[in-house]
């Protein structure tokens, strides 16, 4: 079994904590789902969120799909002038028999943007 690294994002419509909630659920979902992973693939996840983001930790979410034995933390991004406000990112380790090449990076909404060579 191989360790790997899918990443993923979604921009917000806005700052508030059942928002960030209902959004960073449907990320961590569609990773899951379009990796054919379950919760014990899961080594660890860290969540990123831009500096205009205070509402919640992104972390929180997780917790709530019921991701409850997985190390998890949050840190905030750089606040580099013109970047896309109100995104949170995700870095999740997994274990997998995929082949790197073969792992769905998933970005939704307006995040698609960010990574337009892998987003899927």
């Amino acid at each position: 079994m191989a360790v790997r690294a899918v990443r993923g994002a979604v921009q917000l419509e806005r700052d508030e904590a059942g928002h960030m909630d209902e959004q960073v659920g449907a990320l961590l979902t569609a990773i899951l789902e379009r990796n054919e992973l379950d919760q014990d693939d899961l080594i660890s996840i860290w969540f990123t969120a831009t500096p205009d983001l205070h509402s919640d930790f992104p972390a929180a979410a997780a917790r709530k799909l019921g991701i409850v034995d997985v190390p998890l933390i949050c840190a905030q991004e750089l606040d580099i002038e013109g970047a896309m406000p109100r995104v949170v990112r995700v870095l999740a380790h997994i274990e997998s028999e995929r082949p790197r090449a073969d792992i769905a990076h998933v970005y939704l909404g307006a995040a698609v943007a960010l990574r337009k060579d892998i987003a899927q």
